[in-house]
C-alpha cells in the first residue's frame, strides 16, 4: 500500500517538451524519470487529472490514460476518493492490476445495472451440471487419489472432441488438445510453450483482450500493438512490426473480436497466416467467446503447424467452472500437456467428471445454443433502440461495440452512464500501452439482467447519446 504519511505535494508540472512521441507516452515517462530522480517520493500525492491536463496544455482524456498506464506498471496507486498517489518503492511481481473486476451483486436491489461482462443467461445450466455432477459422485472410485497424469484426462479430451463439432479448425484429435482452467489459463499455457529468452515480443491487436497483456506480463513478454479496420488484423501492419521488433507470438482474433465484434474474411485470414508463415511466428487463435458458426476455417485449420486454438466454457455455458480448451498445432499436444502439468497437474478430476458428462449427454452444446438465442433477442432490443447510432454486433454474440457521436468521448459517456446506474467499458480498456482507443464503448448483453431491465438501461443510453454535454473539454 502506498506511505501516505508523507507530506503530499500536487505541484508536480513535468515539461513534455523533453519526451518523443504521443503526449500520453511522454507524460508517462516523465513521471518515471521524476520518480527516479526522487523529485516525487513515494506517497506523494499527485496532480488531478484535470489541473495537471490545464497546467501542461493537454487534454483530460491524455492525463488519464497516462495515470492509468502508470497505474498498471505499479507506479502509481489511486485511493477512490482521495487521489492519486506514487506506490510505495519494492519489487513488484507479476499483474498491477485486477484481470476481472466481479460484478455488482444484488443488482437488483441496488438499481444498479452492470453491462461491463457479459454475464450468461439462466437457461438450465444449474439443472444439468447437478445431474451431471450426480452422475459423477456415483463414480467416484480409489482413481480420485491419484493426481490426473498426463493421459488419465484422456476421456474428457475424447468428449471435448463435441465442442468442436461444426467448426473448422483442420485435422484435430483427443491428442491434440490441453484441459486448463478456462481461456485465461490456456492462453497463459501457449505462451509458457512457445516464448523463449529474456524478453520476447508478442503481438496482439490494438484493441485486444485485456488478458492478453496479462498473459504477457507474467511470461515477462513485451506486447505490440498491431493496427485493426474494419476486418481485423492488418496484415501489412504485422509485417512491418514482425520485421521492426522480432516478435514470436501473434495473439488474435478472428471470429468475434473482443471489443469490436469483427469477423474476419477468409482472405484476410489467409494473408495473416502467409506473414506468420514468412516470420515463424506462432499464432495464438483466441475463440472464447465462441460464436455462432460461421463456416469460415478458423487459423488452425490453413496453419496446424503453427496455431494455437483457444476456446472456453465460460462464455455460454458456466464461468465458473472454469474450463478452458487448447487445440495445438499438429504433433505439439503432448507438449502442451506436459506445460500444463508443470503449472497445475491437470484439472480436478471431479471438473473433468461433471464436464465430461455435459458433453456426452449432448447437453453442453444444447446449452450453447440456447444462450446465444437469449443474447440474440436481447441483441434485437438493443439494436432496435440504438437503431439512429453506430452500433458493431454479430448475431448471437454476447456484446455490442458502439461509436460514440460527436459530443461524446469514451470516458465522459461512461461516467454518465455510471451515475444513472449503467456500468459499461470503455475503449480505453481494450488499448494497449502503444494502441489507440476511439471514442467507444463495449455494451455487454447481460443475461443475468431480467430483460425488462436491460431493456430499459439501454433507452437510457439511448437518451444520453442524443444528449451530449455541452462543455466538453477541447
Amino acid at each position: 500500500m502506498v506511505q501516505r504519511n508523507i507530506v503530499t505535494d500536487t505541484k508536480w508540472q513535468p515539461d513534455l517538451a523533453r519526451h518523443t512521441g504521443p503526449k500520453y507516452l511522454s507524460l508517462v515517462r516523465a513521471l518515471r524519470d521524476s520518480v527516479r530522480r526522487g523529485d516525487l517520493a513515494p506517497g506523494a500525492q499527485l496532480p488531478t487529472v484535470r489541473d495537471l491536463a490545464w497546467r501542461i496544455g493537454v487534454t483530460p482524456g491524455t492525463v488519464a490514460r497516462a495515470y492509468q498506464i502508470a497505474t498498471q506498471e505499479g507506479l502509481v496507486e489511486a485511493a477512490v476518493g482521495r487521489g492519486t498517489f506514487v506506490a510505495a518503492r519494492g519489487r513488484r511481481l507479476g499483474p498491477t492490476e485486477p484481470l476481472y473486476n466481479q460484478p455488482l451483486t444484488d443488482p437488483e436491489g441496488t438499481g444498479v445495472i452492470d453491462l461491463r461482462s457479459p454475464q450468461l443467461p439462466n437457461v438450465g445450466q444449474a439443472d444439468a451440471l447437478a445431474r451431471a455432477m450426480m452422475k459423477a459422485a456415483e463414480e467416484v472410485g480409489k482413481h480420485y487419489l491419484e493426481y490426473p497424469g498426463l493421459r488419465r484426462d484422456r476421456y474428457c479430451r475424447e468428449a471435448a472432441l463435441e465442442w468442436f463439432s461444426g467448426c473448422r479448425i483442420g485435422p484435430v484429435s483427443e491428442d491434440d488438445l490441453v484441459l486448463s482452467h478456462g481461456g485465461q489459463n490456456g492462453i497463459n499455457i501457449v505462451l509458457q510453450c512457445c516464448l523463449r529468452g529474456d524478453r520476447p515480443v508478442v503481438f496482439a491487436e490494438e484493441l485486444a483482450y485485456p488478458g492478453f497483456r496479462h498473459a504477457a506480463r507474467l511470461n515477462r513478454a513485451e506486447i505490440v500493438p498491431i493496427a485493426l479496420d474494419e476486418e481485423g488484423m492488418i496484415p501489412a501492419a504485422l509485417d512491418a512490426a514482425c520485421r521492426r521488433h522480432g516478435g514470436q507470438v501473434v495473439c488474435i482474433t478472428t471470429e468475434a473480436q473482443n471489443p469490436t465484434t469483427v469477423r474476419m474474411g477468409a482472405e484476410r485470414r489467409a494473408r495473416i497466416v502467409a506473414v506468420a508463415r514468412e516470420h515463424d511466428l506462432q499464432i495464438l487463435e483466441d475463440d472464447c467467446y465462441t460464436a455462432p458458426f460461421s463456416g469460415l476455417p478458423a487459423l488452425r485449420e490453413l496453419a496446424p503447424e503453427r496455431c494455437w486454438h483457444v476456446s472456453s466454457l465460460s462464455k455460454t455455458i458456466s464461468a465458473g467452472m472454469r474450463f478452458g480448451i487448447v487445440v495445438c498445432p499438429v504433433g505439439m499436444g503432448e507438449a502442451g500437456r506436459l506445460a500444463a502439468q508443470h503449472s497445475y497437474f491437470g484439472l480436478a478430476r471431479p471438473v473433468t467428471d461433471i464436464i465430461t458428462g455435459l458433453f456426452r449427454s449432448g447437453e453442453a452444446m444444447a446449452l450453447r445454443h440456447s444462450a446465444q438465442e437469449v443474447m440474440a433477442r436481447r441483441q434485437a432490443i438493443a439494436l432496435e433502440t440504438l437503431a439512429r447510432h453506430d452500433v458493431a454486433s454479430q448475431p448471437g454474440l454476447s456484446f455490442l461495440w458502439l461509436r460514440l457521436p460527436v459530443g461524446w468521448r469514451a470516458s465522459t459517456f461512461t461516467r454518465t452512464a455510471e451515475a444513472e446506474g449503467i456500468l459499461l467499458r470503455s475503449a480505453d480498456e481494450y488499448a494497449l500501452v502503444d494502441g489507440h482507443a476511439p471514442s467507444a464503448v463495449r455494451i455487454a448483453l447481460a443475461g443475468s439482467v431480467g430483460e425488462a431491465r436491460f431493456s430499459a438501461a439501454i433507452a437510457r443510453l439511448a437518451r444520453l447519446l442524443d444528449n451530449p454535454p455541452g462543455d466538453l473539454p477541447v
